[in-house]
């Protein structure tokens, strides 16, 4: 007999498969707007500076290989703490908030979609319409019931009064998944007056907050960028936060992300951590080390930190000068203002309002590589190239 006989073939995710289209593509002209990544303007993924710095310290000063404790690594995660929440956080005074470290954001979601699932059963997870893709089956795949709020519209419009009239409706005690800023897939973020709105709704509905925070200070900056976040710290009893340092230390393959839990007091903060290292070691049984590490001595080190902070900064300011580049290069189009939100929007992605077919021709006629949806990381972008990718948008619009 064939164990394997009745186990069928899957569709591969359709990103990584973008991925191995533009890697066969023999056009020297291709240009990758797919995959979300950070690239520079040769198009290289660089690992930062500050990072090379701490791990040349690590190289030298690391004495052991043991495994880290269940919630990682100690010093990483009062770092990380301080880093999303601020350094005067009355939270952290009061020891009503504490992180357990995971493989990366993905792994925080992976978690929290466990705990939800384990500790409180039967409630509900409401996500923007539309979102990051795995956000879908990440809390489907835990047993959650998945609902949707609108968020962006068939007009390509940020739809805030639709957004909070259907938060309105959702059962109480329900989780509501948020993202902090540069959100993924749009790029569309909400103004502090609408978060306000969303904290009210959030705290009527006596809802439960859940802030995906994958991209911190790569908006407006890493105080900015932690506005909405710090808001409902402040303003509500209990709050869980995901965190990824994929993005803003470059570390996508050293997988370091956290689950952070904000309680009403110190002793029901124990009581949750102690669901959360149970659940991590069936998932995980430790998180890997190295990339906490380098985080823990750039965050820890006054000069390295100065050094992170720069090096962020120029990528932010890249991603927004590519943005502003590609709204004037389709200019002479008569495109700039049918494209003018993709000034407007922060972060790596775009939702650009092109079709699925345009979407085709783009990569058919032109090589031009982004989601089928429309998105695209505008981090790939060649800025010596925008005139090139405004008179292909030209031809399929």
């Amino acid at each position: 007999m064939s164990h394997f006989q009745p186990v069928a073939r899957v569709p591969g995710d359709p990103i990584l498969g973008l991925m191995d289209a533009y890697r066969a593509d023999p056009s020297p002209a291709k240009l990758d707007l797919g995959v979300g990544v950070y690239k520079d303007a040769q198009g290289r993924t660089p690992i930062m500076q500050a990072v090379k710095h701490a791990e040349q310290r690590l190289l030298t000063s690391e004495t052991t290989k043991s495994y880290t404790s269940g919630h990682g690594d100690a010093a990483f995660g009062d770092l990380l703490l301080q880093l999303v929440l601020g350094q005067d956080s009355p939270l952290l005074a009061g020891q009503r908030a504490g992180t357990t470290q995971t493989p990366g954001g993905t792994g925080a979601l992976r978690l929290t979609a466990d705990f939800l699932s384990h500790c409180l059963p039967g409630r509900g997870i409401w996500l923007s319409d539309p979102t990051w893709p795995i956000h879908e089956t990440i809390f489907a795949e835990a047993g959650l019931k998945v609902g949707h709020y609108p968020y962006v519209g068939a007009d390509n419009r940020l739809d805030v009064a639709a957004m909070l009239a259907a938060l309105e409706q959702v059962p109480s005690g329900d989780v509501v998944l948020l993202h902090a800023c540069c959100h993924n897939p749009t790029g569309f973020d909400l103004s502090h007056d609408d978060w306000r709105q969303v904290l009210e709704v959030v705290r009527r509905r006596e809802l439960l907050p859940l802030i995906d925070f994958a991209y911190q200070g790569f908006g407006d900056g890493l105080e900015d960028d932690a506005w909405a976040v710090r808001l409902f710290a402040a303003e509500l009893p209990e709050l869980l936060i995901t965190s990824s340092c994929s993005k803003n230390f470059g570390l996508y393959r050293e997988r370091t992300g956290a689950l952070i839990v904000c309680a009403a007091d110190h002793d029901k903060l124990l009581d949750v951590r102690s669901q959360l290292a149970s659940l991590a070691r069936n998932l995980w049984s430790t998180p890997p080390a190295h990339g906490a590490a380098v985080v823990a001595t750039i965050l820890g080190d006054a000069a390295l930190r100065t050094e992170w902070q720069s090096e962020l900064d120029l990528m932010r300011d890249r991603v927004l000068r590519l943005r502003l580049g590609l709204v004037e290069a389709l200019q002479p189009f008569g495109l700039a203002e049918r494209f003018a939100h993709i000034a407007a929007q922060r972060g790596m992605f775009s939702y650009t309002g092109l079709s699925p077919e345009q979407v085709r021709r783009l990569r058919d006629e032109s090589s031009v590589y982004m989601v089928g949806s429309g998105r695209a990381n505008v981090a790939g972008l060649d800025e010596q190239r925008l005139g090139e990718l405004a008179a292909a948008i030209a031809r399929v619009c």
